[in-house]
C-alpha cells in the first residue's frame, strides 16, 4: 500500500487527465496506480491524499466513517461568534442540512505561503481566518456554509485529513511526501482493497457514494467476463428470433445475385 500527499495549489485541477487550460495533478504525481480519495477544487489549495488502495480510498471519502477534514478559511468580513456557532450547529443548504462542523476562529498563521494571484484586497472591508473541520465532503461544501453565514470564503487551504498534517509535513505547494501508513493510527484497522467506484452514478443528497460498475444483460444477470458478443457465436449458439406466428419466411433472392433483366 502507498500513500502519498500532495500539497497542491492554486488554479490546479484535482484530476490525472491532462488539461489544455489549467495545470493538473499529472504535473506533480507520476504514478499511474495512484488515485484522488477526496477532490479540492481547482480555487482551494493544500492536501491531497492519493493513494493505491481502493478500501482506503472509499474508507476516506465515506462521511459514514467520521474522518474529520480540517480547512484553514479566510472569510470576508470579521467573523463574529453566532456566525461561528451555526456553523457548529450545522448550516441549511440547498442539498440539505450539513453535520455539525468544529469552527473556531484563529489569527492568520506565520507558515502561510504566499498565494498567486493573491486574494483580492478592501481597505474598507476586513479579513478573518477561521478553522473548520468537517466529515462530509458535498461540493464545494465549506465555501457554501462560510456564506450561508453571511461570511463569504476568499481563501480556502486543506490542512488536515484525520491525522496527516500538512504544516508538520512542511511540504510548500506543489511538493509531495511518500508517508509511511503505520505511523498513523487512521490506518491501523483498514477495510480490505476493493475496486475503485465509479463516479458516473448520480448522487443523492446523503448518499454515501456509488457503485463498482458491473455490467448487466437484459435480464438484469450480472454479465459474465468472457461473454461471447453476437458477431463471435456460431449458428448454434445466436438467440433465436421471436415472432407472434405469422412471420412468413423470406424467398427473396439477395440483392445482387441470380436475379437478371431479360
Amino acid at each position: 500500500m502507498k500513500i502519498v500527499i500532495l500539497n497542491k495549489p492554486y488554479d490546479v485541477l484535482s484530476q490525472f487527465r491532462k488539461d489544455e487550460a489549467h495545470m493538473t495533478m499529472s504535473d506533480f504525481v507520476d504514478d499511474p496506480d495512484l488515485r484522488l480519495a477526496g477532490r479540492l477544487d481547482m480555487d482551494s489549495e493544500g492536501l491531497v491524499f492519493l493513494t493505491d488502495h481502493g478500501g482506503l480510498n472509499q474508507y476516506i471519502t465515506n462521511p459514514a466513517n467520521k474522518k474529520f477534514k480540517t480547512y484553514l478559511v479566510q472569510v470576508d468580513g470579521d467573523i463574529t461568534e453566532e456566525a461561528l456557532e451555526q456553523l457548529r450547529q450545522g448550516v441549511e443548504l440547498k442539498d440539505g442540512m450539513t453535520l455539525p462542523a468544529k469552527a473556531i476562529k484563529v489569527e492568520q498563521p506565520e507558515w502561510l505561503w504566499d498565494r498567486d494571484p493573491p486574494v483580492r484586497y478592501r481597505a474598507s472591508v476586513p479579513t478573518s481566518w477561521v478553522e473548520i473541520s468537517i466529515c462530509e465532503g458535498r461540493n464545494r461544501q465549506v465555501r457554501r456554509m462560510t456564506s450561508a453565514v453571511g461570511f463569504p470564503t476568499l481563501r480556502l487551504i486543506r490542512t488536515k485529513i484525520g491525522a496527516i498534517d500538512l504544516v508538520q509535513l512542511g511540504l510548500q505547494p506543489g511538493e509531495t511526501k511518500e508517508i509511511e501508513p503505520l505511523l498513523y493510527p487512521d490506518f491501523q484497522n483498514l477495510p480490505a482493497d476493493e475496486p475503485y467506484r465509479s463516479r458516473s452514478y448520480v448522487k443523492k443528497p446523503g448518499g454515501t457514494g456509488g457503485k463498482p460498475m458491473v455490467r448487466k444483460n437484459k435480464d438484469g444477470s450480472v454479465k459474465k467476463k468472457g461473454t461471447k458478443r453476437i458477431w463471435q457465436m456460431d449458428e448454434s449458439e445466436k438467440p433465436k428470433r421471436r415472432t407472434n406466428g405469422t412471420t412468413r419466411p423470406n424467398t427473396k433472392a439477395p440483392r445482387g445475385r441470380g436475379r437478371g433483366r431479360g
